[in-house]
């Protein structure tokens, strides 16, 4: 993935979250204000109830204005022409209370106009949790009302929030998302960056390679060559060890170099028409001097089947195929390729008779680095980039590659060629 495409998609997550954050916020505020104002309506509904009730017992009338005056967010005072007896008014209280299911605690206070004094008459619970709030020490008088009451609400900010239970919920899961959201976008730039060290560091380390690996395949041809090495068996076969692992060490890396090609969208094709029976006639002699047993056969539903490919990669997709059927070969390979003319493809097939794969490992072997894992056995070298290769070039092409496998029975290479 590129860096700027990361750069625009961290760019619009921020942005989303921000608009999200926002939206929740409001809508906490707007809920809050809501239920702030629910609230309110409910608390004048009970109090002018009690009012009609007290002015009832007591048989006078209520003030036309000014009845409920509201002092703070949680104090209110109810304006009464009589005395009030505060059992009374208690009573009035937590019916009225009950009725308009209001559960919340509160307290209350009478002003005797004798003493002018605010005379505390109890604190009463009505929610269910355990938590008991402090009795005010003090109420504030209102100087302009001779008879009146006074009701606060301590726990109104409590009793306000378990209403907003289901949207504090919903924001609580809103930040959480954000958060896991947040922490995914940091371990993501941090493997992107993890993974463009480690490919830079194999890219410089292969281009490295080139220059001793070359330096050694001429030295490998000048021993080769010296008559006195020539007539000795020993040295001799020593000089060939030298230049066939040298050549071996040059696919390894030049599978790298390919491999970073392909990442880096450096990856050029030159088309060009290819004869299959030629090609792969050529490839089945050149892999067939690997087997001291078993064979390669070659099949064509037509000598004159034809492709548009780029040589050099169509050749090392058929290598590195046949390559991995020979290796992976627990008794001498018997290894097909078969070519047959679609309507509008060419479909060619290699399969072999080799340990195959279970369905779980099948899944995987097109992926980078990818190996069966046999335990802390390791028969088998490589570095896993064969196959990704192969499928990249194949979708560089626009073919279509598919396996097929049993354990035990061989593995089958498809690979479906558009003509």
């Amino acid at each position: 993935m590129e860096s700027n495409l990361i750069r625009r998609l961290f760019i619009l997550g921020g942005l989303v979250i921000i608009s999200i954050v926002s939206v929740q916020t409001y809508w906490l505020l707007k809920t809050w204000d809501l239920k702030d104002q629910e609230f309110d309506q409910t608390v004048n509904i009970v109090l002018r109830k009690v009012a009609e009730r007290i002015a009832a017992f007591n048989e006078i009338e209520l003030p036309k204005q000014n009845l409920i005056q509201r002092t703070s967010s949680n104090y209110y005072a109810v304006n009464i022409n009589s005395g009030i007896d505060a059992n009374v008014l208690e009573d009035y209280l937590l019916r009225e209370m009950e009725t308009h299911s209001l559960q919340t605690d509160f307290e209350y206070a009478v002003y005797d106009c004798f003493s002018k004094d605010l005379v505390y008459g109890n604190y009463c619970k009505l929610s269910d949790d355990n938590t008991v709030e402090e009795s005010s020490k003090s109420l504030p008088k209102f100087t302009d009302l001779d008879y009146y009451f006074v009701v606060k609400f301590p726990s109104r900010e409590s009793y306000l929030l378990s209403n907003m239970f289901t949207t504090i919920l919903f924001l609580i899961t809103t930040v959480l998302s954000i958060l896991f959201f947040m922490y995914t976008i940091w371990i993501i730039l941090r493997q992107k960056r993890l993974s463009v060290l480690q490919r830079d560091f194999i890219n410089n380390m292969t281009h490295e390679f080139k220059t001793p690996i070359s330096s050694i395949k001429i030295a490998a041809d000048v021993l080769a060559k010296d008559p006195s090495i020539a007539n000795d068996s020993r040295m001799k076969k020593y000089a060939s060890i030298i230049k066939d692992q040298n050549a071996r060490l040059n696919d390894q890396v030049e599978k790298v170099l390919n491999i970073a090609r392909i990442e880096k969208n450096s990856f050029e094709l030159k088309l060009e028409p290819i004869n299959l029976s030629n090609t792969l006639t050529n490839i089945a002699d050149q892999e067939s001097v690997k087997l001291t047993s078993g064979g390669i056969s070659l099949t064509l539903s037509d000598p004159d089947l034809t492709i548009m490919a780029d040589r050099l990669h169509f050749t090392n997709v058929v290598t590195n195929v046949l390559d991995n059927a020979i290796k992976y070969s627990d008794k001498a390979p018997a290894i097909s390729m078969v070519a047959n003319k679609q309507p509008d493809s060419v479909q060619l097939s290699i399969s072999d008779n080799g340990i195959g794969l279970n369905k779980e490992n099948l899944k995987k072997i097109f992926d980078k680095f990818y190996r069966v894992n046999t335990g802390n056995v390791h028969n088998i070298k490589g570095f896993g980039l064969g196959l990704f290769y192969v499928q990249n070039v194949c979708n560089a092409h626009g073919w279509d590659i598919s396996a097929q496998s049993a354990e035990g029975k061989g593995t089958t290479i498809a690979i479906n060629i558009p003509t």
